[in-house]
């Protein structure tokens, strides 16, 4: 089975004995790839900071969208034939992936098998975050930094379909106006705005999610209101830096880490759940959809890894690995 490989902080295509599909498990799926999704997580994996969790591919990749090519004994949602997303702890850089049916959700009719892949990394990532570890209130106001990612584009449409006013931050007015375009209640041009006196006067927020760490948390902080919550997800700023425990205390701040890549497959199925659950209407009418920025062929996947880490992406970036049959293309 072809797959992707890292090797001298590179990915290159190969034939691999290793990859080779094994026996699906009763409740698994096996998905033929037609698009693979590129993550930040896949940067720091091929640069060697972030390896899989235990028992899990060398494969980078944590989303796919592609067909359904078999099926387990257990399975008893998907079909052979299904156009279908799934979210991964590894191995979307490949023709071929198996995973567990609970990981795994019927495309939307409308949606193009590009759209696909854009969707359930950065989606899920918003919705357990704020949506059920900050357990989003439908009067709390939100913060993320990033905005223009495809976490912070996922995250603007989801807060503008529940009614929660939602502030962002993006570098550059180009991508402040993108951002205000899918519904965010202001985008602050971190390069030339400070968004803590911004949202001071605003009257803080009461969740935010923070990709960025270093010292970023403290100023967090100072918008962040009585009994507010700060989500951290990523270390784009660092691994260290400053926290106000006297504000915390005081303010009874909570500030909690959390990934999503090493959640079980069980966990994975309960956030995937939830989510359709709440926004299936809003997925299936479009009116909150993955927003494609810039598609890749499979050859220079090396090309999208460096267009995503150059910050210049507006949306998802997705790698096309096969021409599969998808009438919405």
């Amino acid at each position: 089975m072809l797959a992707a490989q890292i090797k001298d902080g590179q990915i290159e295509w190969q034939t691999d004995a290793d990859v080779q599909p094994q026996q699906l498990a009763a409740d698994e799926v096996q998905i033929r790839i037609a698009f693979a999704g590129v993550n930040r997580a896949d940067l720091m994996q091929v640069a060697g900071a972030y390896p899989p969790p235990a028992g899990a591919s060398s494969v980078p990749g944590l989303e796919c969208s592609g067909i359904v090519t078999a099926v387990g004994s257990d399975v008893t949602k998907l079909n052979i034939g299904d156009r279908v997303a799934a979210l991964l702890a590894a191995g979307g850089y490949a023709e071929s992936v198996i995973v567990s049916q609970h990981q795994v959700l019927t495309l939307p009719p409308s949606w193009s098998l590009a759209q696909g892949a854009a969707w359930l990394e950065t989606f899920a990532t918003a919705y357990l975050n704020v949506f059920m570890l900050a357990q989003l209130s439908t009067t709390d106001v939100v913060f993320a930094h990033a905005g223009a990612s495809g976490v912070g584009s996922a995250l603007i449409q989801l807060c503008r379909e529940q009614g929660n006013p939602i502030y962002v931050t993006a570098s550059g007015d180009d991508k402040c106006a993108f951002c205000e375009t899918l519904g965010a209640t202001k985008a602050i041009n971190r390069q030339q705005q400070d968004y803590v006196e911004i949202l001071k006067a605003h009257g803080g927020v009461d969740v935010i999610l923070n990709p960025v760490a270093g010292d970023s948390i403290a100023r967090d902080q100072k918008i962040l209101n009585q009994d507010g919550r700060i989500i951290l997800i990523g270390l784009m700023g660092g691994r260290e830096g400053s926290v106000d425990f006297g504000r915390m205390l005081m303010k009874r701040q909570q500030l909690m880490g959390s990934t999503l890549r090493a959640l079980p497959s069980a966990r994975k199925g309960e956030i995937l759940t939830a989510m359709w659950q709440q926004f299936a209407e809003a997925f299936s009418a479009g009116r909150v959809r993955p927003i494609l920025d810039k598609q890749f062929d499979a050859r220079e996947i090396n090309d999208a890894l460096a267009y995503l880490k150059g910050n210049n992406s507006q949306g998802k970036v997705v790698v096309k690995i096969a021409e599969l049959e998808d009438s919405q293309n």
